[in-house]
């Protein structure tokens, strides 16, 4: 069940990765491939709603440094002023979802894997949420989407800020921080170390 905060005006809502999943398939087999790239683009790669138009197969390479897949994006400064170039980091899931649908497609370096503007591709969220359906769900937003995406790998991978900061875009640890959610049970078990279940008698 999609994990929701309604105490403030705007409802949050984070994935787990299966419920990202259950997005994905939905936004794909309703009506295309290319919604499932864009919240792909956003659930697993961390990219604003408003950046999921700028990369394409110019934009991809593989590092052998560091032995991952980057993408170059244009995206928000969260300092203000003119946008931001950054490397954002891509899964090998992903790479490959898109690599077939870039082959299939026909789209040339140059060409961004999804054409549409950014009030399109937040709607391609609700209805892909609206179609797996339930009352969490329609809580479900583009940026629920990177909030997920910062909050698993900080968290729950405990991925250190820096390098998120670099991937995501966040110019300083005050736009980060939001994202710094309580960790789970089970997450404060594994860093902390597990005791045996006590004995009721």
């Amino acid at each position: 069940m999609v994990r929701i905060d309604d105490s403030g005006n705007v409802p949050k809502c984070w994935l787990n990765r299966e419920e990202l999943s259950t997005l994905e398939a939905a936004a794909g087999d309703g009506w295309g491939w290319e919604r499932e790239v864009a919240i792909q683009l956003m659930g697993r790669c961390g990219l604003r709603a408003s950046e999921v138009s700028y990369p394409g197969p110019a934009e991809l390479r593989w590092s052998d440094d560091g032995e991952c897949w980057l993408f170059e994006v244009r995206g928000k400064n969260t300092k203000g002023g003119d946008k931001k170039t950054r490397d954002a980091w891509m899964p090998e899931s992903v790479q490959e979802n898109i690599h077939r649908y870039a082959r299939e497609r026909g789209i040339e370096a140059g060409t961004p894997w999804v054409d549409a503007g950014t009030s399109t591709i937040r709607r391609w969220v609700k209805d892909a949420a609206e179609r797996v359906g339930g009352e969490r769900w329609e809580h479900v937003s583009s940026h629920d989407l990177r909030r997920s995406f910062a909050t698993y790998h900080l968290v729950e991978r405990q991925v250190d800020v820096r390098t998120m900061m670099a991937i995501g875009g966040w110019n300083d640890y005050t736009a980060i921080e939001p994202y710094l959610n309580e960790p789970t049970e089970r997450r404060i078990g594994e860093a902390l170390g597990t005791a045996t279940a006590p004995t009721i008698e």
